[in-house]
């Protein structure tokens, strides 16, 4: 039985977020049922990163098992034809060895939260950005970043639905770099906890308008409460960038 493996690109507006459930629909649904469509085979996609309701993804990393052997390239160009018209692409499929697993064999993902800063709101990139039309300062949010780097518990920065069973998290990279009109924050862990960047971007904001100061920061990550920290940034902005193996 072959596995393959697939990186993943995704529009996350109207999904219900990547796992299969009965509140929407899922990508993980939109895989699962184009891989049947062209196999006739009943199999289950695992993602390397189980993004939110209205997250993006530029490479997700998912793998499932079929029992007849198809060449790669058929499997990717099967599965997109049968995703249409679902903004769920399949970049690249390959042979996966038997033990990999999409999930449990990551070693770090990447992910890329994008903030739109300018006064007009966006046309071409509603949806994909958080718009903000505040001026906000990148420099002081990457100072105040800095105290996120690092192995520490962040409970002010963890979902309350967060099934994680520790709060502590080695976080590798933050930061925060203005690309014109755009600030986007880059973050780099091997897992990270249920909305931790969405928090960390909503509590930047917060640095960036001169609502907080930067070493509101890490009094906020040492307080280990929710409530300590900023609000959680919508999901629109937020991309699941890369998965390193």
């Amino acid at each position: 039985m072959p596995r393959y493996r697939l990186l993943v690109e995704y529009d996350g507006t109207g999904f219900a977020g990547w796992q299969r459930q009965a509140n929407g629909p899922s990508i993980q649904e939109a895989i699962e049922e184009a891989a049947f469509a062209f196999s006739g085979e009943r199999t289950t996609a695992f993602a390397a990163g189980r993004t939110d309701a209205g997250v993006h993804a530029l490479g997700q990393v998912v793998h499932l098992d079929l029992v007849r052997d198809f060449p790669p390239d058929t499997v990717r160009a099967a599965l997109n034809f049968h995703l249409k018209p679902r903004l769920v692409v399949v970049l690249v499929a390959e042979v996966a060895p038997p033990e990999f697993h999409a999930r449990f064999s990551a070693r770090e993902r990447v992910y890329l939260y994008r903030i739109l800063n300018r006064r007009s709101p966006p046309a071409l990139l509603r949806g994909r950005v958080w718009f903000v039309p505040q001026p906000l300062d990148a420099a002081a949010m990457a100072e105040a970043a800095m105290a996120l780097v690092g192995r520490h518990d962040f409970t002010s920065f963890r979902a309350a639905i967060c099934q994680a069973a520790s709060p502590v998290k080695t976080l590798d990279e933050l930061t925060v770099a203005r690309a014109g009109e755009e600030v986007r924050i880059t973050a780099r862990a091997r897992s990270f906890l249920h909305h931790q960047v969405r928090n960390i971007a909503g509590t930047l904001k917060l640095v960036g308008e001169g609502r907080w100061r930067v070493d509101d920061v890490a009094r906020a990550l040492a307080a280990r409460d929710r409530s300590a920290a900023g609000p959680t940034a919508p999901a629109c902005g937020l991309y699941l960038v890369e998965v390193r193996y």
